[in-house]
C-alpha cells in the first residue's frame, strides 16, 4: 500500500483510508474488518466524536489498542451532543475542543491523536480561539497534527492561510468537481494536505439508481454513471474502483477515504490499491461525460 506525508508535515498516511462513520452494528464484525484492513496496509482510519454518539471511536480504540503505532487515527469535534442525546449543536470554543479531545483519547484507548479536525465550521467561529486550542493540544503532547473537516470555500479561505493546519477533509467525486474550482489550488499553494471522502457520490457512481445530486438532475447523474460503468467494463474493474480511482488521481488529493460498513466494500478498497491510475483518454472521457459545477453557497 502506497503511503505519503500529509502536506508539509512528517506524517505519513496510506493513499486509501478508511472513515469511521461508514462502520456497521456489528461491533465484531467491523472490528475484523479493520484487522484485515491494517494487515492490507491500510493505515490511516478516520472517525469523529459525533459518530452513533462516541461509540464509533470506542470501536477504533478496542480494534488498534495493541497496534497503535502502526496505525494513524484521525477524529474531529466541534458538534457538541445535547444532554438528552437529541441533537447537537456547533461549539468551537477553547474550552470544549480541549474537553473534547480528552474525551476522544480515553474512547480511543490512546494518550495521542495523530491528526484532530473540526468537525465543520463557520465564518462567525473564533478562528484564532480553535488555533489556540489545537496549539495547546499539540503542546500537551495530545495531538500530532491538526486540520479541519469543511465543504465550505470560504470557511477554507479562512482558516488556511498561516494556521498551521495540515489537512483539509473535503467532499469530491466525479458528480461534485466543486473543490476544483478554487479550493484544490489553494491547499496545494499552502501546502496543505487533501483528504477527500465521497468519491462515490453516496453509491450513485456504483449501481444505485440515479437520483438528482447537488445541481445535478437524475438524467446527468446518470450519464455520468454509465460513462463509469463502460470505463470500469473495458478495465475489467468494479464501477465504484473507477470512481475512486478518478478522486485518487484528481492533482492535489492526498487519500480517499472510504467506507467499509460491508465485506465487499472492503474487499472493493483492497482492488482499489492495486488499480493503476486512470489514462488521461479515459479520465477526459469521464469528465466529458459529467461537466464541471461550482459552488453555490458558502463562496
Amino acid at each position: 500500500m502506497e503511503n505519503v506525508y500529509l502536506g508539509a508535515t512528517d506524517l505519513q498516511v496510506s493513499r486509501i483510508g478508511f472513515g469511521g462513520m461508514s462502520l456497521g452494528a456489528d461491533a465484531a464484525a467491523d472490528q475484523r474488518r479493520l484487522t484485515r484492513a491494517h494487515a492490507a496496509g491500510i493505515t490511516f482510519f478516520d472517525t469523529a466524536d459525533l459518530y452513533d454518539q462516541g461509540r464509533n471511536e470506542e470501536l477504533l480504540g478496542a480494534a488498534f489498542r495493541h497496534c497503535r503505532p502502526e496505525v494513524v487515527l484521525a477524529t474531529k469535534m466541534g458538534n457538541q451532543w445535547r444532554p438528552d442525546g437529541q441533537g447537537w449543536d456547533w461549539n468551537p470554543t477553547k474550552a470544549y475542543i480541549l474537553q473534547a479531545a480528552d474525551a476522544s483519547l480515553r474512547r480511543l484507548q490512546t494518550d495521542y491523536l495523530d491528526l484532530y479536525q473540526l468537525h465543520g465550521g463557520t465564518l462567525t467561529d473564533s478562528r484564532d480561539e480553535v488555533l489556540e486550542a489545537f496549539e495547546r493540544l499539540r503542546e500537551q503532547g495530545k495531538i500530532r497534527h491538526y486540520g479541519i473537516s469543511s465543504i465550505r470555500p470560504n470557511v477554507i479561505r479562512e482558516y488556511v492561510p498561516g494556521s498551521g493546519l495540515s489537512s483539509v477533509m473535503l467532499q469530491l467525486s466525479l458528480l461534485d468537481q466543486r473543490p476544483l474550482e478554487t479550493v484544490l489550488d489553494l491547499l496545494r499553494t499552502h501546502n496543505v494536505g487533501v483528504l477527500a471522502r465521497g468519491a462515490l457520490a453516496q453509491g450513485r457512481l456504483a449501481g444505485k439508481p440515479a437520483t438528482d445530486y447537488l445541481s445535478r438532475p437524475a438524467p446527468q447523474v446518470a450519464r455520468a454513471a454509465v460513462a463509469v460503468q463502460t470505463v470500469a467494463v473495458e478495465l475489467g474493474q468494479m464501477p465504484g474502483i473507477i470512481a475512486s480511482r478518478f478522486v485518487l488521481d484528481t492533482p492535489g488529493v492526498t487519500a480517499a477515504v472510504l467506507g467499509i460498513r460491508t465485506e465487499a466494500q472492503l474487499a472493493q478498497a483492497l482492488r482499489l490499491a492495486e488499480c493503476p491510475p486512470l489514462s488521461a483518454e479515459v479520465r477526459t472521457r469521464l469528465l466529458r461525460a459529467a461537466p464541471a459545477n461550482g459552488y453555490e453557497q458558502h463562496r
